[in-house]
């Protein structure tokens, strides 16, 4: 099924926590945010307070919304048309949990390059992150 014959998907907006908010604010500002520790200078995924590596304090850095794909599923359940849900190591070092959209999901491949895009969410909410491949 190519991406012209899928109906859009609805998603719902996030649960705001208290440390996160910079992180939504900044993506409903079109931007894409990422921690890293004072101490040791690790960047991670998913955003908090303290660095999951030495426990320092962290930092909101502007990541570059690039990556590649460190491993995918395709799920096919789940929803009227499949979708791939994949883990993207960013250009940054950290590894996220994503989708990848906006492509044939069988055409995704471990390796691929790919970029961000933020898909709105439900209400008022912030859009979420999410991949497509880069295409050169």
């Amino acid at each position: 099924m190519s991406t012209s014959d899928q109906k859009p998907i609805s998603y719902s907006a996030p649960r705001i926590l208290g440390d996160q908010a910079g992180f939504w604010e900044a993506a409903k500002a079109g931007r894409f945010l990422i921690k890293r520790c004072k101490d040791c200078a690790k960047a991670h995924w998913f955003p908090r307070a303290l660095c999951p590596f030495c426990m320092g304090e962290t930092d909101w850095e502007e990541a570059s919304g690039r990556g590649e794909i460190y491993t995918y599923s395709i799920t096919r359940k789940a929803l009227p048309q499949p979708f791939v849900i994949a883990y993207v190591t960013l250009d940054e070092g950290p590894r996220m949990m994503t989708h990848i959209v906006d492509c044939d999901p069988e055409a995704v491949r471990i390796g691929q390059r790919v970029k961000l895009v933020f898909k709105p969410t439900e209400g008022d909410g912030p859009p979420l992150p999410m991949f497509c491949p880069v295409i050169d």
